[in-house]
């Protein structure tokens, strides 16, 4: 069991998971720690093993061997205080279309053994919160993708979770909708209210997450603050050199003569950690061939897995 000092701190707490489904390996010797009140981004492309890692510790799989710890409580023996405790938003919509706003959450709010009016007070607070309250007697059918989207989250909060697990909260919305959900789950946030964000969505890793831990064929490769991983491994900006073939090798040769990092992504060269500008003149004849961006955490997935995160 942890100590005191240990459940004040971390609400998640993971240790050396697997997860196989026969001869695949979905989740390979995870170790984690998510601190309570903070927004912990799980990235990576599909098949990188975060859905059965959330499927785990929302105690709807149960592990192949190690040990989950969700509010100081082995997850083996404490999976209905843990269920209890959880809000989850799913990636497909699952509202159910013959039952207004208020009746899917009124609904909802039996599975937790909410009382009646209480659910109907919760119900309405969540609808207020993402700015639905003047849609509560409304069908699902009458409702704007991102107003389903916002009625999904509301749902996943009516019994007031501790941790609320949010998968691909955003997915096909539009801008307007994708920053206002961005802003509502930011006060959630400073109301510290957990959350887990499994994402492929790089900006919003970005704006949302205190940490993230990026994952790749069941691992978990770094785990960290967004711009301290982006920072360690580029800097804070990627210059990016548009080669010919038969140019490529005198560039590389003037690259490592200078001492600069580098590496070939396509037919492009990224150059990382540049301290001065003039450092990177001249190793091509044409401007238009160099072009400076800010890096991404896109670039860090694509730099330790030689991959894509939207591949």
């Amino acid at each position: 069991m942890p100590d005191e000092a240990w459940c004040q701190m971390v609400i998640i707490k993971i240790n050396s998971l697997t997860k196989k489904f026969k001869d695949l390996v979905a989740v390979d010797d995870v170790n984690l720690e998510i601190e309570e009140g903070e927004c912990f981004g799980l990235l990576g492309p599909n098949g990188a093993g975060k859905t059965s890692l959330i499927r785990m510790i929302t105690a709807v799989s149960p592990p192949t061997s190690g040990d989950i710890w969700v509010l100081g409580g082995d997850l083996r023996t404490h999976s209905r205080q843990v269920k209890a405790a959880l809000g989850v938003v799913p990636q497909m919509d699952n509202l159910d279309p013959d039952l207004t706003v208020l009746q899917n959450l009124m609904t909802f709010a039996r599975y937790f053994n909410i009382p009646k009016e209480e659910a109907r007070r919760r119900s309405m607070e969540v609808l207020t919160l993402f700015q639905l309250e003047d849609r509560c007697d409304s069908q699902i059918r009458e409702l704007s993708g991102g107003m389903r989207r916002r009625l999904l989250i509301a749902r996943g909060l009516i019994n007031m979770p501790k941790i609320v697990v949010l998968d691909e909260p955003t997915i096909g919305l539009d801008p307007q909708a994708k920053y206002l959900v961005w802003h509502k789950l930011t006060e959630l946030k400073s109301q510290g209210v957990t959350q887990l964000l499994p994402t492929q969505n790089m900006e919003e890793a970005s704006t949302l997450c205190d940490r993230v831990a990026i994952m790749h064929q069941g691992k978990v490769l770094t785990v960290d603050a967004p711009k301290k991983l982006i920072s360690s491994y580029f800097g804070d900006e990627i210059w990016e050199i548009e080669v010919m073939a038969e140019e490529r090798d005198k560039v590389v040769n003037a690259l490592e003569s200078r001492g600069l990092e580098y590496e070939s992504v396509g037919a492009k060269i990224h150059v990382f950690h540049v301290e001065t500008d003039e450092s990177i003149t001249g190793l091509v004849g044409s401007v238009e061939a160099l072009r400076r961006r800010p890096a991404t955490l896109e670039d860090v997935f694509f730099k330790l897995t030689g991959r894509s995160l939207t591949e």
